[in-house]
């Protein structure tokens, strides 16, 4: 099969972040076996869905992990004119479908490589890792990196996760964390504002810590230039709370996002934001003994990628693709477990991160044939 015929294959599985990936996994695995490689499953805790990891050539140390994820997201009131499920070539130079760009387009382009892998004699080792449940939190891949580190005797350096980059090197990327706040407090007529707690008032309070943070850490110079924006960022997306302007709310929750930059320690500031999350119920509980506030992680944190440009894995993407423009991003992906992990690593793939999460998503047969060209690159780098 080419590559294009592999992706549309890949296409058609309508496997979203949070469902069981058995489907796709079973055909990648089947796949990967029908060249003699052996491939091995890291299960959830239910075993209704799994990440695979395997090793094509010999058992040295120094070898290099391609990793991607298997799921998508949702299409869900998105207007497309096209199946999202059905790869579509509409004449363009486009392949249009739901993770043709993000990530399929790069798992088709390892699959597709992997027969020259084979045949080639490797003096280096090259090891696939298709992780589930990237798109809800990057889940999958602290399991995936440990099961890899425990399962081969020999030590894999580098790890080149896929993500679409245009096929540039990306050695940065922002942490992430995600909760929902839920605040209790008192009802009661309007008048009684001060004889009460308002959940909506204290919201707003805790609203308006995050946004001062987020101004303090930039007052205080602590910004990156790699990055844009070059600071950390603390985004309420979404709040709820009362029935009627004249009503104190009883009840109040919003949802936000902390993102970090590599010098900025996300643990940190979540923490100081409980701390004052604890000072205002001391305090409060004085008005209204049931006052509380809850924290909900929604997005479990994935951590940053602070890659040097000039670390070993970035002058072997320079190599294999030829380019050499550095670049960072300020969304999560699953190099900064990689990383974490001990293993050399960034970012480089095939396709626009403009296109990925949006309606008629596609890669272009450009991007498609650099990510095979890159891939068999490295196979005559290994060899």
């Amino acid at each position: 099969m080419n590559v294009e015929e592999i992706l549309s294959k890949l296409v058609s599985f309508p496997i979203l972040g949070g469902q069981s990936n058995i489907s796709i996994l079973t055909w990648i695995k089947e796949y990967i076996e029908s060249y003699g490689v052996e491939v091995h499953l890291v299960p959830n805790k239910k075993e209704k869905k799994a990440s695979l990891h395997c090793r094509i050539g010999p058992a040295v140390d120094c070898g290099v992990i391609l990793s991607g994820h298997m799921d998508v997201v949702p299409v869900k009131g998105q207007d497309w004119t096209s199946d999202p499920f059905t790869l579509t070539d509409k004449g363009d130079g486009k392949l249009y479908g739901r993770g043709s760009c993000d990530m399929k387009g790069f798992l088709a382009c390892c699959l597709a490589v992997l027969p020259n892998m084979v045949d080639k004699n490797l003096k280096k080792p090259i090891y696939f890792a298709f992780s589930y449940d990237e798109e809800v939190g990057c889940v999958a891949a602290p399991e995936l990196t440990k099961a890899i580190k425990n399962y081969y005797a020999e030590k894999p350096k580098y790890a080149l996760i896929g993500e679409p980059s245009m096929m540039e090197p990306i050695v940065g990327q922002k942490a992430i964390y995600i909760m929902d706040t839920y605040v209790n407090g008192s009802a009661g007529h309007s008048s009684r504002i001060k004889q009460e707690v308002s959940a909506i008032h204290e919201t707003m309070r805790l609203i308006l810590w995050l946004e001062k943070k987020m101004d303090f850490l930039i007052e205080q110079g602590r910004l990156d230039d790699r990055f844009h924006p070059p600071h950390s960022t603390l985004h309420v997306g979404k709040v709820n709370g009362g029935i009627a302007p004249n009503v104190i709310a009883d009840k109040a929750h919003f949802s936000w996002d902390l993102r970090t930059i590599p010098s900025d320690n996300i643990n940190d500031i979540v923490n100081e934001f409980q701390k004052y999350c604890k000072e205002r119920e001391d305090q409060l509980r004085k008005i209204y003994p049931g006052f509380k506030i809850q924290n909900k992680e929604t997005h479990p944190i994935v951590p940053h990628l602070d890659t040097k440009s000039n670390d070993d894995v970035v002058e072997l993407i320079k190599k294999i693709t030829g380019n050499s423009n550095i670049e960072t991003v300020s969304y999560a992906a699953e190099a900064g477990h990689f990383a974490n992990a001990g293993f050399n690593s960034a970012i480089c793939g095939p396709g626009d991160i403009a296109q990925a999460h949006r309606a008629d998503e596609f890669i272009s047969k450009d991007q498609l044939n650099k990510g095979v060209e890159m891939i068999n690159k490295l196979v005559e780098e290994l060899s």
